[in-house]
């Protein structure tokens, strides 16, 4: 697989790494030439400077042939156009970009471009840590069709098993996390005071949801 990657810093740099140890190509650009001095010692990559989003830089690193693409310099607007051009000049389907402000990344995930917003992940995994039934979303997919939470098992839910969860919420529960260890959710497994679900429900679902946890939390989940 080729792999365009914008953005020589720590992320872009890292990225370029673990893509040559496996074995990818990798072509990566930086306006800096001296950017490239973060990639490891013998790295046998593509280096090429100039602009992400100059189409001539982007031919030069094969983009034309490429597989997949990240943009993943310091600016929104640099990582949006990047995105863009390759998903809409080149066709390329895998494209990831770096978006620092919350509220863009998710408009451009709903437009199938997927988004790392750094800062928005790590509050959403503390809040998640300090208050379990947040309601943060974990994962949505490009069309915001599909979204999977997670959620801490309520006390009206402990005892029962992960098929009654999937009947009653009408939601599929993908893993099950106990005591620090996750696993694929088996349909028989007894729910156990602590555990945390990971569910995926429809995007609009996800309140019904709640509503669902919060009721099963009060009044034993329908028994």
């Amino acid at each position: 697989m080729h792999v365009v990657v914008v953005g020589c810093g720590r992320v872009g740099s890292g990225l370029a790494r673990m893509l040559r140890d496996d074995d990818h190509t990798v072509a990566i650009i930086d306006r800096e030439e001296k950017a490239f001095r973060r990639l490891p010692p013998g790295f046998d990559g593509q280096t090429i400077v100039g602009v992400g989003f100059d189409r001539d830089r982007l031919v030069d690193a094969g983009i034309e042939r490429a597989d997949a693409l990240a943009a993943v310099t310091n600016g929104d607007n640099s990582n949006i156009l990047v995105a863009r051009i390759a998903r809409e000049t080149y066709g390329i389907e895998r494209v990831v970009a770096r978006i620092y402000d919350p509220r863009r990344a998710a408009i451009y995930e709903r437009l199938g471009i997927a988004t790392i917003a750094t800062v928005q992940w790590a509050t959403e995994r503390v809040m998640r840590r300090i208050v379990p039934d947040a309601g943060e979303v974990e994962w949505i997919d490009p069309s915001a069709k599909v979204v999977l939470v997670e959620r801490l098992v309520p006390r009206g839910l402990v005892g029962r098993k992960v098929a009654a969860v999937e009947e009653e919420a009408l939601a599929r529960v993908a893993a099950v996390s106990r005591l620090g260890q996750s696993s694929v959710a088996d349909p028989t497994l007894v729910l156990q005071e602590g555990d945390v679900l990971y569910l995926a429900v429809g995007g609009d679902d996800t309140g019904r949801l709640d509503e669902w946890l919060a009721s099963s939390a009060t009044k034993g989940g329908g028994h």
